[in-house]
């Protein structure tokens, strides 16, 4: 199983890869605003700087505007301060400020706050380990449709911390998260199905799952999907099929786990015609140049 928990993606934490771009003025009456103190608008100006949008990228900047708003009340500065803190960046890193300023936006409805708040609560990270307090923020952030949510929610019930095991609530949160793309979740919702744990076992439920988390490059699943088209369990036996998924397992997995895949792939090329190893190595090859950039 995947147990590792997911934090929030923090899409205003940005690289300095475009510092180089011409440099404008940041809005002077947006600035006005924010320096008149309007929460909204000092907001927006830490974006600006953390994003280098109008004005040369500044996280320290970022933080001190975002510090104003949060002092207001304003929940997306909070969560913003918050992921400043919890990164390093533009601040002193502190997973225990992160976690104050992501419970004061938690408990304003940030989805995104009550979803790393729990992450934090789950590693013990800046405030006491606690499965239980790690539910209940992931089921808050869960019931606003938060996918990374739903999908740490899920591991909990599957190994019972924090709340009781339940495979059927896993099951239902992982497949809410499957469906909204999470590739973990799809990985671990398969598992269910391969191991009739929660669920009646379906070993072509499991493919379908184990099909979609793999070409998102989860290299577990695309081993099992190469192992299923090697026994013919819930798809076609196909050993075209099963080299393609395993040698994708090859070359995105790492340490003894790639072993074993390259072990199982040269197993099923050994008993290819060759244009038949060639049409499958080029189709991974493919995949490999379209992911992997």
């Amino acid at each position: 199983m995947q147990w590792k928990r997911l934090f929030a993606v923090l899409a205003f934490v940005v690289t300095l890869a475009a510092a180089g771009a011409q440099i404008r003025k940041i809005d002077p009456t947006l600035l006005g605003k924010a320096t008149g103190g309007d929460a909204q608008s000092q907001y927006l100006v830490g974006q600006a700087y953390l994003q280098g949008k109008g004005v040369e990228q500044d996280s320290t900047q970022a933080a001190a505007w975002y510090q104003k708003a949060a002092a207001q009340g304003h929940a997306q500065a909070q969560y913003a301060l918050g992921a400043l803190f919890h990164t390093g960046q533009g601040v002193a890193q502190s997973d225990a400020q992160a976690a104050a300023w992501y419970l004061k936006a938690a408990n304003q409805g940030v989805a995104a706050a009550q979803l790393n708040l729990g992450a934090l609560y789950d590693h013990g990270e800046g405030v006491p380990q606690g499965y239980a307090q790690a539910a209940e923020w992931y089921r808050k952030a869960a019931l606003q449709g938060n996918a990374e949510a739903e999908y740490n929610l899920g591991t909990l019930y599957e190994r019972g911390l924090g709340v009781p095991q339940d495979y059927a609530q896993a099951l239902d949160l992982y497949r809410l998260a499957a469906t909204a793309g999470n590739a973990s979740a799809q990985f671990n919702l398969a598992l269910l199905y391969d191991n009739g744990e929660g669920v009646d076992r379906n070993y072509a439920e499991a493919a379908k799952w184990y099909n979609k988390a793999a070409d998102q490059g989860v290299p577990r699943a695309q081993y099992n999907m190469g192992s299923m088209f090697v026994s013919g369990q819930g798809v076609p036996r196909d050993l075209v099929e099963a080299y393609y998924w395993l040698d994708l397992a090859a070359s995105t997995w790492s340490g003894a786990r790639q072993q074993e895949a390259i072990s199982a792939r040269d197993k099923v090329g050994a008993r290819l015609t060759a244009a038949q190893l060639f049409s499958a190595q080029q189709r991974a090859s493919k995949w490999l140049a379209a992911h992997q950039k």
